[in-house]
């Protein structure tokens, strides 16, 4: 969807989970260490609440029993997570579920592997001091968007479905400065990620009132993608398999701990808020779906996110679901 900063230029940082030595493991015999793969994962952003579950897997040793040795990097933008994974300097890349069916458009190898969130996090954000009740509200006033095509599809399906017309709005491309363009008035309302963006407005003291895309009209799909390519995928499914369950499970634990998970990504990041980062996760729950079949795709989801884009001018036919995504490694264990 690329809504969110997600896309906005940050500092390259890497945080190795995991010794990058592990697969050299000299004369020690069959050890878990020499049977371990490297493997990278880039990120869709600077690491949030969002990646509780990831730094679990990691704080609880999920990876290593399953052979991987992890790696986790930051992007310097969307791009960088496209052409690390195309040049085969990672194995797995996190993306917006827009973000995925775009690259698929543009005719890369990407497929997903499993879905972090069930439920797109993007909408309309606005403050609740402003009185903004109902989208139509906006028209003859002025939103903000990145300049990224899906944020005017995002805009012109909320205003549409409310009785209105995104034609009667002022729209203006802030990039990724929503959050700023807001509180200081600059705008009436920004297109972001309501559990990120949203959550940071409410942080800094402005109650919101906010409009999720997938209730206004919008579809619901998977928000944000665990992806590779389908050569990756198909050259080794045991990584990709090992990734997906330790991943899984790391999740299903901060679904049942979250104050833990909080403590794993703060203990292994840099610069993080516990108390915005905990507000930030509560807000992705909803989202995140039932413990029990997280990661799962869902078929007609999928394809409910094709026919969006289509219908939008984001893609020129529809995109299908196992294209998309491969269900082989979130299927339930017999």
């Amino acid at each position: 969807m690329l809504l969110l900063a997600a896309t906005m230029a940050l500092a390259v940082g890497v945080a190795a989970c995991g010794s990058d030595d592990s697969s050299d493991s000299g004369d020690t015999g069959d050890t878990a260490a020499a049977q371990t793969t490297d493997a990278t994962l880039v990120l869709d952003f600077i690491p949030g609440a969002v990646h509780s579950g990831i730094y679990e897997a990691v704080q609880k040793g999920y990876y290593e029993e399953n052979g991987i040795n992890l790696k986790i990097i930051e992007p310097t933008s969307t791009a960088d997570t496209l052409k690390l994974i195309d040049a085969g300097k990672a194995e797995f890349g996190i993306a917006d579920g827009i973000d995925l069916a775009t690259q698929i458009v543009d005719g890369r190898e990407a497929q997903g592997i499993m879905a972090i969130a069930q439920r797109p996090p993007g909408g309309l954000i606005t403050l609740e001091e402003d009185g903004i009740t109902d989208p139509k509200q906006l028209e003859g006033e002025t939103v903000g968007v990145t300049g990224v095509p899906s944020d005017n599809a995002i805009l012109d399906t909320i205003m549409a479905d409310a009785g209105g017309s995104s034609d009667n709005v002022d729209v203006v491309t802030i990039g990724f400065n929503g959050v700023q363009a807001l509180e200081s008035g600059k705008v009436k309302a920004f297109t972001g990620f309501i559990p990120a963006d949203g959550v940071q407005v409410e942080a800094d003291g402005y109650p919101t009132k906010d409009f999720p895309l997938d209730e206004y009209g919008g579809p619901s799909y998977p928000g944000l993608v665990v992806f590779s390519t389908e050569s990756k995928i198909g050259e080794d499914p045991d990584l990709m398999q090992g990734f997906v369950d330790a991943t899984i499970k790391g999740y299903q634990d901060a679904l049942d701990d979250p104050a833990a998970a909080i403590d794993s990504l703060i203990s292994q990041t840099q610069g993080i808020d516990k108390q915005l980062a905990t507000d930030s996760f509560d807000a992705w729950v909803p989202l995140f779906g039932p413990a029990d079949t997280f990661g799962q795709f869902n078929e007609e989801n999928l394809e409910s996110l094709s026919t969006f884009m289509v219908d939008n001018g984001l893609a020129d036919e529809p995109i299908a679901p196992d294209r998309y995504a491969t269900t082989e490694f979130t299927q339930p264990k017999e």
